[in-house]
């Protein structure tokens, strides 16, 4: 399944997952989001070098990154932009979710 609509990237996001899938040690086909049941408001994003891809795999194509969206977290993330953010000392991923009905005081989980 390829949707582009599912989740989009800011340029800042682009420019950091491609720098981190060019320093992977294996060519990795993309990036993987997924969502797992966790934290204190109960859900949060995962992110891991995708190697192949699941059959029931959502293919977003950012540019020339994949994101491959687990089937089971594609509910959860639909309409999602994904950003890097860099703060002082912090740097992270973050997640602008229309989807998200409250977030846990440090930002790493959500529930919808």
């Amino acid at each position: 399944m390829t949707d582009t609509q599912i989740m989009t990237m800011t340029d800042r996001a682009a420019a950091r997952v491609k720098s981190l899938l060019g320093k992977a040690t294996e060519k990795p086909l993309g990036l993987r989001i997924g969502i797992t049941n966790t934290g204190c408001n109960g859900l949060s994003y995962t992110m891991d070098y995708a190697s192949d891809q699941k059959p029931d795999d959502a293919v977003v194509a950012a540019g020339d990154i994949t994101l491959l969206i687990d089937h089971d977290a594609v509910q959860f993330v639909a309409g999602t932009e994904m950003d890097w953010l860099e703060e002082g000392l912090q740097s992270r991923f973050t997640f602008e979710n229309p989807n998200e009905k409250g977030r846990c005081g440090c930002g790493s989980s959500f529930h919808v």
